[in-house]
Formats: C-alpha cells, sequence, structure tokens
C-alpha cells in the first residue's frame, strides 16, 4: 500500500504525539489478576469500626484499672478513728489523749486531727446546713465526731487494726476504728466487673473481624474464580493464590485499621478531658505510657488476623475445588 505525502506526514505525526505522550504520561500498570475490590469489598469500613470500638472498650479496661491503682495508693496505709456519742468537751478530750497514744505507736507515719471546719465540710453534702448549727449565737442541731487521720507504714490488715484498737482501748474509749481501704472494697469489685465487661466487649468484636474477613474472601473467591482455574491450568499452586487474597486482606486491614485507630483516640482524648475535671485517678492519668502502646498494637494485630483468616479461608476453600 502506497500512501501519499499528505498521509505519510499524519501517520508521522501522531506516532510523535505517541512516544512524547508515552514520555509524560506512563502507561498504567496491568490490571491485578485478582479484583481487589472483590477481595476487599466492604472490609475496610468494617474493620475501622471494629478497631475503633476495640481500642475504646480497652482503653476504658486500662483506665479503669489506672484509677483503682491510684485509689489504692492513696489510701493504702490509712486508718480512720473516729470518737463519736459522747457529748462534745468528752469527745475533745479523748480525741486529745487519742492522738497522744497514737503518736507513740510503732508503725504510725503520721497522725492528724481534723478541724471542726474540714469535719463540716465532710458533712455538709450530705446532712445539709440547717443541720449543722442554725447561726451565730445558737446551738448547734449537731455534735460532729471527731476524726483522727492514721497512716501506717504498713498493711491496714486486722492485725494492724487490732493493735490500733489496744492503743485507744484506754485513752478512747468510744472510739472506732476503721481501715480507708474498706470503703475502696466495693469500687474495686465494681471496676473489676467493668474490666470483665471489657475483655469480652474485645473478644466479640475480635471474633465479628474474623469473620467479616472470612466472608469477604469466600465471596472474592467466588467471583474470581475462573481467574484461579485459568491460573491452576497455568501451574499456579494454592499456597500462590492465597498469597495474593492474603496481601489484600492486609491492605484493606490496614486502611481500616488506621481509620479507626484515629477516631478511636480522638474519642478517648475527648472522655479524658471530660473526666479531667475529677481530679488524681481520672480517666486523664488513667492510662501511662505502656497502656498507650498496647492499644497501637490492636490496629497492628487486627491485620495480622485478617492476613491469617484470609490465608486460611482461601486455603481451605481451594482444597474442596475440583
Amino acid at each position: 500500500m502506497i500512501l501519499t505525502r499528505k498521509e505519510q506526514a499524519s501517520l508521522f505525526a501522531r506516532e510523535g504525539v505517541g512516544r512524547i505522550r508515552a514520555i509524560w504520561e506512563p502507561r498504567g500498570a496491568s490490571a491485578p489478576l485478582l479484583s481487589q475490590k472483590a477481595v476487599a469489598g466492604p472490609v475496610p469500613w468494617v474493620i475501622a469500626i471494629m478497631t475503633a470500638l476495640t481500642v475504646i472498650a480497652a482503653a476504658g479496661g486500662l483506665a479503669l484499672g489506672g484509677i483503682a491503682r491510684t485509689a489504692e495508693a492513696d489510701l493504702a496505709g490509712g486508718v480512720t478513728v473516729q470518737i463519736a456519742g459522747p457529748a462534745e468537751a468528752e469527745a475533745d478530750k479523748q480525741a486529745k489523749a487519742a492522738m497522744a497514744a497514737l503518736g507513740k505507736l510503732d508503725g504510725v507515719s503520721a497522725v492528724r486531727r481534723l478541724s471542726a471546719n474540714e469535719r463540716e465540710d465532710l458533712l455538709r453534702p450530705w446532712i445539709g446546713e440547717q443541720a449543722l448549727g442554725t447561726g451565730e449565737g445558737e446551738e448547734d442541731l449537731l455534735v460532729l465526731p471527731e476524726l483522727i487521720e492514721l497512716r501506717l507504714n504498713g498493711a491496714t490488715g486486722k492485725a494492724e487494726l487490732d493493735r490500733v484498737r489496744e492503743a485507744l482501748a484506754k485513752a478512747a474509749p468510744d472510739a472506732s476504728v476503721s481501715a480507708d481501704m474498706e470503703w475502696l472494697r466495693p469500687l474495686k469489685e465494681a471496676i473489676s466487673a467493668l474490666q470483665w465487661l471489657a475483655v469480652a466487649l474485645v473478644g466479640l468484636l475480635v471474633t465479628a473481624t474474623a469473620a467479616a474477613v472470612l466472608l469477604a474472601s469466600r465471596s472474592a473467591l467466588s467471583a474470581n474464580r475462573d481467574t484461579i482455574e485459568i491460573m491452576h491450568l497455568l501451574g499456579a499452586h494454592d499456597m500462590q493464590v492465597a498469597r495474593l487474597f492474603q496481601k489484600a486482606a492486609a491492605m484493606s486491614a490496614a486502611a481500616g485499621g488506621a481509620a479507626g485507630f484515629a477516631v478511636a483516640e480522638a474519642t478517648v482524648f475527648l472522655l479524658a478531658g471530660k473526666f479531667a475535671a475529677l481530679g488524681p485517678g481520672s480517666t486523664a492519668a488513667g492510662l501511662r505510657w505502656f497502656d498507650w502502646v498496647a492499644l497501637v498494637l490492636i490496629p497492628i494485630a487486627g491485620v495480622v488476623l485478617a492476613a491469617f483468616t484470609a490465608r486460611i479461608t482461601v486455603l481451605a476453600t481451594l482444597r474442596r475445588m475440583p
């Protein structure tokens, strides 16, 4: 076929434009062997939601543990002596004698008698202003009990409390002794129950994540069945096919895990700001640096779980294929 000069010039121009376009706009990569959308599907969104909920639940459990530890550290070794019942003059006399007796007791690191204003501040939220007194020049409606704070060097077990009671038997016969840790026991039991609930939630979310990846992998196998059969005819092994699905599942889990962790982190910091007003032992101070390391490992564990689940699911399904 003989081309005219005009046709030759047009052909040459098209070839030149094509070469220039190839330099500035490289040809896109060939289509993936397996459909990535079929492998991923809604998995990134599911994993993002599951990761966010798992991190929040785990952070709650770890923060509760931190609150319990802080409260226990504050109350460890604390003992409260209360003198209630006798008249005000007699209670004051017994309180002075108790201070002298406790100051001589071995194993006592600090003794402090609460002032009348401190005792009023403790009782005011519970009984109200009117029950504390009727005003200047009028008799008080309530005789406040004497309170003495005692700090022991060691534990506050039954033997230590009996030793304190024995020391107060003669000095303050109306005194009652109680360990501060006794007030913490119901709180510790409640916190322990909430921590176990957090562990159960984390377990359920992990199971749900694995189930989502399993269903997505099976769906992807069905969508790519023809391609897999051709790969088998060309000599591909089941392990090679499984690696393709494993990679796709891991990439989906990584994207979803990163997004979910970002949302969870923002939520934890928001809640920490709300609880900061509670003071020491709040959620803001409940998480330590290694707690944050554990939280960061959750999305990483999600990627490993997704890849492992996809691999096992694909291999098990391929073995049943003809």
